[in-house]
């Protein structure tokens, strides 16, 4: 009797894995910037540093390391680096040096036990239904996330303190070792399976990963990392400013703003949900092109609502949360759909390689820029426009991809520079 079809099983454990290696650290982390300015009297250009300094300094690692390991151990790797980062977070004692060498090994962490890994061991289990199992792993950062700062970060610190509450999530971290050790196989072929349970494997499953040399002459390639870079950017710059925003706003209280921030993470991030179970379901009967246009651009509308909230007026949270969130769910992950639809599945890695240290370049040091704005014209009102603007820049960028077509097809098993594929 065949065995029964194991991708979906896959597809929990990854939802937990990319739950825990990104939603708990990666959204739970701006909520002890405050606290990081009060602790050390550091200020806010100082505090949002680490983030884009840490992305530049790793650019190499994606496209050097990441396609030469296989998604499980990418994932134990990551976690640790990423676990020692925010136990270093928490037993630091106010060095700036210190703090940037922590969020260097956060993310090395972030590129190896983050998007790539999950996307690459998502897209071999699937082809036919891997909008939906993507979105499915998406969850993951999307539950974890929503909670990571009402019911992690929040009652850690008050049980234990800021530093406390950061070497507690730190050790958190280890809970994706046995998930991924025993949840999961790398590919389909590992237990003699193929994608989507289906009895012989397809042909893009066959084809040689294309070499790095023949995705950068691709416009295609250049149009998808122009536009998840300025999308991405857009996502961080909310993200790791929203509390400082609501702060300027007029919730000086410091109990009032950690249940405001808290609840907005919350809400974004399990609206977050519905986006991707949407956009993935129709991201496998629609032209891909046409529902990532649409998700930028809904990302793009939401961002000027951020100014609506305020202490007189605090349900406008959740207008804004609510339509936020669904766009930047499908935000992250209608990317790596996109680029096994246009480059095949095999070339992924080598893909998201370039593209996933960019959008970090792009989600890290645009909010530093906003913090520049801000410092230079005392307040956010010029900042955040810039960002509305990057975002719409985003959306055209995606919306100048050519459709999927036969040539695409073609595409994925020829490579005039297979030869140097080594690189």
């Amino acid at each position: 009797m065949p065995r029964k079809f194991a991708g979906w099983w896959v597809t929990v454990a990854a939802f937990f894995t990319f739950g825990i290696a990104v939603g708990i650290p990666y959204y739970g982390g701006p909520f002890f910037y405050d606290y990081y300015e009060k602790a050390f009297g550091w200020s806010r250009k100082e505090t949002t540093f680490g983030f884009p300094l840490a992305a530049t300094l790793t650019l190499w690692v994606g496209p050097l390391l990441v396609h030469r390991f296989k998604p499980r151990i990418m994932i134990l790797v990551g976690t640790a680096f990423t676990g020692v980062a925010f136990i270093g977070f928490g037993l630091m004692k106010g060095s700036l040096a210190v703090y940037y060498t922590m969020w260097f090994l956060y993310l090395v962490g972030y590129i190896f036990s983050g998007p790539i890994a999950h996307q690459v061991l998502v897209s071999h289990w699937f082809r036919r239904n891997r909008g939906k199992a993507m979105a499915v792993v998406y969850l993951g950062v999307g539950v974890f996330g929503g909670v990571s700062a009402k019911f992690f970060a929040k009652p850690l610190t008050d049980a234990f303190g800021f530093q406390g509450a950061l070497v507690a999530i730190g050790a958190l971290m280890l809970l994706a070792w046995p998930i991924a050790l025993f949840g999961m196989k790398d590919r389909p072929e590992d237990i003699g399976q193929f994608p989507d349970g289906d009895p012989t494997p397809q042909a893009d499953h066959m084809a040689p990963p294309k070499s790095f040399r023949f995705l950068l002459q691709q416009p295609a390639f250049w149009l998808l990392v122009v536009g998840s870079f300025c999308s991405i950017g857009a996502i961080g710059s909310i993200n790791q400013h929203m509390k400082f925003v609501f702060k300027e706003q007029g919730f000086t209280d410091q109990n009032a703003l950690n249940e405001m921030f808290s609840n907005a993470t919350l809400c974004i991030l399990f609206s977050s949900i519905g986006g991707r179970l949407f956009m993935g379901y129709l991201a496998d009967r629609f032209d891909k092109k046409i529902v990532m246009t649409a998700t930028y651009v809904l990302v793009a509308v939401t961002i000027p609502l951020l100014f609506l909230v305020t202490p007189s007026e605090p349900s406008y949270v959740y207008v804004f949360a609510i339509l936020f969130g669904f766009g930047m769910g499908a935000d992250y992950m209608l990317i790596p759909l996109m680029a096994a639809e246009h480059f095949g599945v095999n070339s992924l890695a080598r893909a998201m390689a370039i593209i996933l240290p960019t959008d970090t370049i792009g989600q890290t040091w645009f909010p530093f820029l906003v913090s520049d704005l801000h410092d230079r014209f005392g307040g956010y009102d010029l900042a955040l426009k810039t960002v509305f603007i990057l975002s719409f820049v985003g959306a055209a960028a995606i919306a100048l991809l050519p459709r999927s077509s036969k040539r695409n097809e073609a595409l994925q098993v020829q490579d005039p520079h297979r030869a140097t594929a080594k690189l």
